[in-house]
């Protein structure tokens, strides 16, 4: 039986006259991203027809989920925001601590060793306030959430960016920063801006070498990192019954590194037989009694191009596997492209490590598709050329691999089985002989391949494809390998082949776990008392952040203008700094030391306007707050691309930046910023980010009449005593003014509860 079975048969219950009301109210077939969103309103009587990219919208989701990192400092601020239980079905997921090193066994005990009292607080809060808690090992939040939670025709919002991975179950699930996991958590609305929508048909079936991982890193080539950006990526068609669930949670995954929202599939049989698989048979049949209403209506698959605003079409018979990279998700190869791409941009050819799992491919059927290429290194008699890690994405997935003999196939090919948890993909990834200076690739089945992320190395060339594809590159060790039309030599100097990948969906055996690593809270939670050590270094109570004064903000400093690529891993490292997640002081020190400096072509490197000195970004920012200087942070395109992280806003403000003046947004990283009080703009000219100087005293005029849709004005007064001034743009609505006005969202929520 799943988990909150009621819930999901409540809305069930009511689905059928909600979407006949709502077609009729609007008299047009509706898209499933449209059943669902409109199905989750706050408030029914506010329903209108809202327009898309435009309006804001208040939502209920159904659930919220968080993972360890980001759980810290979501959790900190529910603890101030004045409620005994969390409003709506929420859990934590122990999977960001981890660090892979020398393998499962030895991972997990140094991360509970070193990790206990983050461990601790986060079990001791969870027991305290009603939250599901999922044990270091357990495995990666959006595969555990696929596993458990995930429904058809459900909405969820997680703390983490691929919370989108849920789309696979049919569900709308959204990333989020954890301000915005608080407002659900405290029973109040969810604000978005309604999407605009991106349908994308896809025709044919998957076969051979290619797999549901090519369908987005064919997406991402198409769409580059900001083509989804404030959109619903929805998917249908025949291709997309033929492609199984947790395929369909691959696709979704990656969505994010487009920028959507997120994306999602309707339901269909391969989404019942995961749920029969998964032991909720209970929620297959209760979706099967309203499937109708858990896809789009037939005359939108039918015209999608009157209903969706963008359409792309997919012949998955056509469709070549795909290796995207380096440095970014969305630079998309055709894999009879990718050697002469490797010749002519001089990439390094030899592949040193290949990495499969992940939250995005760490499925059984996609770990049996890797075995089966594994296992024909062993009969074919190939020698395996580089390194080769496997991931699970969950305890149940490892124990059923295990018990099914596939991790001794990885084993016998020199493979190393890391623990149940995010390790390399984010950066927790203690790789051996890993020289700084040295150029070298690597293959991962992973989401995200920006420079450093895996490995800290800036010359590690990293690249993304699937689980098979990494697979047959880690055997040859060499990134001009085709596997489709290429050779290998073997031990006795025959050439031979290797053959098309064998993939088994659901476990024949079904799926078996000894302990799947959940534990629900305690049943008399207000009895449990939450520490906090004053001189812990890993965790630290929030001081609210001060009120806006009322006047302009004058003679700020340019504390850093950005070049280029700037991710919230530039603004807010992971890796080493996860420890520090708890603890915005400690971890503020990390503040876009990545970023690089547009004046000197540096990261970390900032001159000091006080001092005339070059100092350490989060350095210089301490001491302009400590002499009483407000400052600003100039950014480039798609400012805050990639994780959901809002250290990356909270640091900023916490070390005395008021605004983030850039050419454009992610969506997540500028609702964060607003939720934490912080004043994001963009230029209203593109052309104007070059008036910026380095010594520049700049100011924000305008907000006294600081309304929605009203420009503000930016002046800059330049150190030779000429002025420069032009006019930038916002986003926000009253309600996020009044964030802005109370000093943070979470600062009125306070205040809202305390009037109760």
């Amino acid at each position: 039986m799943a988990f909150d079975i009621d819930l999901i048969q409540k809305h069930y219950n009511k689905l059928e006259a909600t979407i006949q009301e709502l077609r009729e109210f609007l008299g047009r077939p509706l898209t499933l991203t449209e059943k669902i969103l409109y199905s989750h309103l706050f408030d029914t009587s506010q329903l209108t027809d809202f327009k898309r990219g435009s309006d804001y919208v208040n939502f209920s989701p159904d659930r919220v989920a968080m993972q360890d990192a980001t759980a810290q400092m979501a959790l900190l601020q529910f603890m101030q925001a004045g409620k005994s239980q969390a409003a709506v079905p929420s859990t934590v997921h122990c999977d960001h601590l981890i660090q892979a090193k020398s393998g499962a066994t030895e991972d997990l005990k140094n991360a509970i060793d070193n990790n206990k009292e983050v461990y601790d607080f986060l079990a001791s809060v969870s027991d305290k306030y009603g939250i599901g808690f999922w044990k270091p090992g357990a495995g990666i939040i959006h595969q555990v959430v696929l596993e458990n939670y995930a429904f058809p025709g459900g909405m969820m919002i997680g703390t983490d960016s691929h919370t989108v991975n849920a789309g696979g179950l049919g569900m709308v699930a959204i990333g989020v920063g954890g301000a915005d996991a608080v407002d659900v958590m405290t029973g109040m609305p969810w604000e978005l801006k309604f999407p605009e929508l991106i349908g994308v048909k896809l025709t044919g079936k998957l076969s051979g070498w290619t797999s549901a991982k090519d369908v987005i890193l064919k997406v991402a080539g198409l769409l580059t990192v900001k083509g989804g950006t404030g959109k619903i990526v929805e998917y249908f068609g025949e291709g997309a019954a033929n492609i199984s669930c947790t395929g369909k949670g691959t696709i979704c995954n990656m969505g994010a590194e487009i920028g959507a929202t997120t994306s999602l599939f309707g339901y269909d049989k391969k989404m019942a037989d995961y749920l029969i698989g998964t032991e909720r048979s209970d929620v297959a049949a209760a979706a099967d009694s309203v499937s109708e209403h858990l896809n789009g209506d037939a005359e939108v698959y039918a015209n999608p191009e009157k209903y969706f605003d963008e359409v792309i079409e997919i012949n998955l018979d056509e469709l070549e596997p795909h290796i995207n990279g380096p440095f970014t998700p969305d630079k998309a190869w055709p894999i009879s492209e990718f050697a002469k791409a490797v010749e002519e941009n001089d990439f390094p050819a030899k592949m040193e490590v290949g990495l499969i799992g992940s939250c995005t491919n760490s499925s059984y059927e996609d770990i049996t598709r890797a075995a089966s290429v594994a296992q024909q290194a062993l009969d074919k008699k190939l020698k395996v050329a580089a390194e080769y890690t496997v991931t699970p994405g969950s305890e149940m997935v490892r124990y059923t691999i295990e018990r099914d003999g596939l991790v001794k196939t990885f084993e016998n090919i020199g493979g190393v089985v890391l623990a149940n948890a995010c390790g390399p993909c984010i950066g927790q990834w203690a790789r051996h002989n890993a020289d700084q200076h040295k150029r070298n690739s690597i293959i991962t089945s992973f989401n995200r391949n920006f420079a450093k992320r895996n490995d800290g190395n800036p010359n590690t060339f990293s690249f993304v494809a699937s689980p098979e594809i990494v697979t047959a590159m880690t055997i040859a060790g060499d990134l001009r390998f085709n596997p489709l039309t290429d050779t290998l030599t073997n031990a006795d100097g025959e050439q031979v082949k290797l053959e098309e990948p064998k993939g088994i969906e659901l476990p024949v055996k079904g799926f078996a776990v000894e302990d799947n690593g959940y534990q629900a809270p305690s049943s008399e939670g207000g009895s449990v008392q939450i520490e906090v050590d004053s001189s812990s270094k890993r965790l630290q109570l929030l001081t609210p952040f001060e009120a806006w004064d009322g006047n302009d903000l004058n003679d700020m400093k340019l504390l850093i203008k950005a070049k280029g690529k700037c991710t919230t891993d530039h603004i807010s490292m992971a890796g080493p700094w996860l420890k520090f997640r708890g603890h915005l002081d400690n971890i503020s020190n990390n503040m876009l030391i990545g970023a690089e400096n547009f004046f000197n072509n540096l990261t970390n490197a900032v001159v000091n306007q006080l001092s005339g000195e070059l100092q350490e970004v989060p350095a210089a920012a301490r001491d302009y707050k400590a002499n009483g200087i407000k400052t600003i942070v100039v950014g480039d395109e798609n400012y805050g691309e990639g994780s959901s992280r809002e250290h990356a806003a909270m640091e900023p403000r916490h070390l005395g930046v008021r605004v983030v003046l850039v050419k454009s947004f992610a969506r997540i990283h500028e609702t964060n910023l607003k939720k934490q009080g912080m004043l994001g703009l963009t230029f209203d000219n593109k052309a104007d980010y070059d008036k910026i100087r380095e010594d520049d005293s700049i100011s924000i005029r305008g907000l006294k009449e600081f309304t929605p849709g009203k420009q503000v004005t930016v002046v800059l007064e330049h150190s030779d005593g000429s002025t420069d001034e032009f006019l930038a743009n916002h986003t926000y609505n009253q309600s996020q003014i009044e964030w802005f006005m109370a000093g943070s969202a979470l600062n009125l929520i306070k205040k809202q509860n305390s009037s109760l």
